[in-house]
């Protein structure tokens, strides 16, 4: 009861954000603070509680994408039912890419090197056909209104990532506490102990991937329907995977609150060093390297075990 009302807590305060605030800037940082973290509870899913690193979540965030927008703009589909198309499809390409990895017992390194080769192909691939508009990208007409969810404001965009981000948390939450989550975990800390007590890691890492690629995918189709743009770089390059694996890494693996934590550090330090420094290509990439090495290296727990990891150094410090 006491982690649902965090989370019920937590909605009324960012609900209500909006309400002391009518600064765009402002809304806008929480907005894409809220977005980070849902790529990196996406991540999370499959990386902190089943043990399989991923370098390649962009190809489930480019399907999202992708879908979403050719679902609008070919297939004359109404948003509100796109993003729901975006999401299955982009279960269904996890499934796929899971079927094809742990069938034949791909992990550590080699799984992470396969899903970053996956998104690599599909990069290639959306550069090479005319329904992704090759490497010009496809852009999404303006008409503003409800119906087409396109908000004359960002509050609109606010409150839709807003209810995203509640229900990973809630998935997360259940997670923690189902079976399907202890099983999870039981293949993280030992996948042969697991079988032999009766778990078919096969079936549940399957089901794992196609659930982190289809709140991956919720987070391209918020993407696309908010700058109205997407092309193969920004879909499949590398900047989605990252932010996804850091914010994670970052707040703390295999817990509820960590990836949005990450989130939420990364998102400052990029303003502050923005406002410093200017928009210097590559920036972003720099502070994200940076933190994730501080946070290996001192807090291997992430901001989420910060007690704990201070505690294990003082304990050996007095052993």
């Amino acid at each position: 009861m006491k982690p649902l009302l965090s989370i019920a807590a937590f909605t009324v305060v960012i609900a209500l954000f909006p309400l002391v605030t009518d600064s765009g800037v402002h809304l806008n940082f929480v907005m894409m603070a809220l977005y980070a973290g849902l790529m990196g509870m996406a991540w999370n899913v499959l990386a902190g509680f089943g043990g399989q690193f991923s370098f390649g979540h962009a190809l489930f965030f480019g399907f999202g994408a992708y879908i979403h927008i050719i679902a609008q703009l070919s297939w004359g589909i109404n948003p509100w039912f796109a993003i729901f198309l975006a999401i299955a499809v982009s279960a269904l390409v996890g499934a796929v890419v899971g079927a094809l990895s742990f069938r034949y017992g791909l992990k550590g390194s080699y799984f992470a090197l396969v899903t970053l080769a996956f998104a690599e192909v599909a990069r290639i691939l959306a550069l090479s056909v005319d329904i992704t508009g090759g490497g010009v990208g496809l852009m999404l007409p303006l008409k503003p209104s409800v119906a087409n969810m396109q908000f004359e404001s960002r509050v609109g965009y606010y409150y839709m990532m807003l209810v995203m981000v509640v229900v990973a948390l809630l998935l997360t939450q259940w997670l923690k506490g189902a079976r399907f989550g202890a099983y999870l975990q039981a293949i993280r800390d030992n996948e042969d102990a697991a079988r032999a007590a009766g778990v078919d890691p096969f079936q549940v890492k399957l089901r794992a991937i196609a659930l982190s690629g289809a709140m991956m995918g919720a987070t391209g189709a918020f993407y696309v329907q908010v700058f109205q743009y997407i092309d193969p770089a920004i879909a499949f390059g590398p900047q989605a995977s990252v932010e996804a694996l850091v914010a994670a890494i970052v707040g703390g693996l295999g817990t509820v609150w960590g990836p949005l934590l990450g989130a939420v550090v990364l998102h400052t330090l990029s303003d502050v060093t923005r406002n410093l420094f200017g928009a210097l290509p590559g920036i972003n990439m720099i502070i994200y390297g940076s933190v994730l090495v501080l946070i290996v290296m001192f807090l291997p727990r992430g901001i989420a075990g910060l007690g704990l990891s201070v505690r294990d150094l003082f304990g050996k410090k007095r052993s």
